[in-house]
């Protein structure tokens, strides 16, 4: 086992502040600038990708650890489910009253 130093997490500080940051930014954008909607869902969706990945390396320690591979795929395995999560809502709210 590995020791680890205990003291103030400056980081995980620094990524929640950066987290709150994104997020007051994506609602300025949405609820005061005069910008087309669409333009702003790209700009909202932007800031989430970059929001998570923050969250990744500040909060779930990714860069951390002996094992990289086991990493890289966990990472690409939970993309993975949320791209088909976020697709698939997509898919059925949009196009699944044609069936009826």
């Amino acid at each position: 086992m590995e020791k680890r130093e205990k003291g103030f997490p400056i980081s995980h500080v620094f990524g929640f502040i950066l987290s709150l940051v994104l997020t007051f930014v994506a609602a300025w954008i949405a609820l005061k600038t005069n910008i087309s909607p669409t333009i702003v869902m790209w700009v909202i969706g932007t800031l989430a990708i970059i929001q998570a990945g923050l969250q990744l390396f500040m909060f779930m320690h990714v860069t951390e650890g002996e094992d990289k591979k086991t990493q890289l795929i966990n990472i690409f395995y939970g993309v993975f489910c949320a791209l088909v999560i976020v697709i698939g809502t997509i898919w059925v709210m949009g196009f699944g009253n044609h069936m009826h």
